[in-house]
């Protein structure tokens, strides 16, 4: 299966998940073996050589994981607050519905690891900047970050751009 049948079984669910939000549902890629090897495939091709790839709570695991046992690097998970165990790193960011937070594991990877990091969604950018400034509080970089797709009209890219440090970011489609 080519990438772009892959990425025509996300479909989209409108009011979740509040009223006003068009929701990019993913289960049906996940569901096909073939569409989901094309996508993890494609995602392992950006992003060159790194140590590790990092994702985001909690669609971003999915891929992520996948991702680093493709590319034969070690998976940091970057959670929602409260959620790891160990002393944490913490950000908060907007989302395009709310507030939120999310941590990293103060000994995760050292300092100048090089990390991929991956989502699902890129939309107003709030998630990735914040896991960006978490990977840069550990003093590794974020050498890429690449999402499944990307809302161009929330600005994400944008609001990414404004670091002093920002990454490319490369998504698979558009909407």
């Amino acid at each position: 299966m080519n990438i772009n049948q892959s990425l025509a079984l996300i479909r989209p669910i409108p009011d979740f998940p509040k009223l006003g939000i068009l929701f990019q549902d993913i289960s049906p890629l996940l569901a096909n073996p073939a569409a989901f090897a094309s996508v993890i495939s494609a995602l392992s091709d950006l992003g060159g050589e790194v140590d590790y790839v990092a994702a985001l709570d909690a669609r971003g695991f999915i891929l992520g994981s996948a991702v680093a046992l493709h590319k034969h690097v070690g998976f940091i998970p970057i959670r929602k607050a409260g959620k790891l165990p160990h002393t944490t790193f913490s950000r908060s960011y907007s989302l395009e519905y709310g507030e939120d937070k999310l941590e990293i594991h103060q000994d995760a990877m050292a300092a100048g690891s090089r990390v991929l990091l991956i989502d699902d969604v890129l939309a107003t950018g709030g998630t990735l900047k914040a896991a960006i400034l978490l990977i840069q509080d550990l003093g590794a970089v974020v050498t890429s970050a690449a999402v499944l797709l990307e809302i161009p009209g929330l600005a994400g890219r944008a609001n990414i751009a404004q670091l002093d440090s920002a990454p490319p970011i490369f998504s698979l489609t558009q909407i």
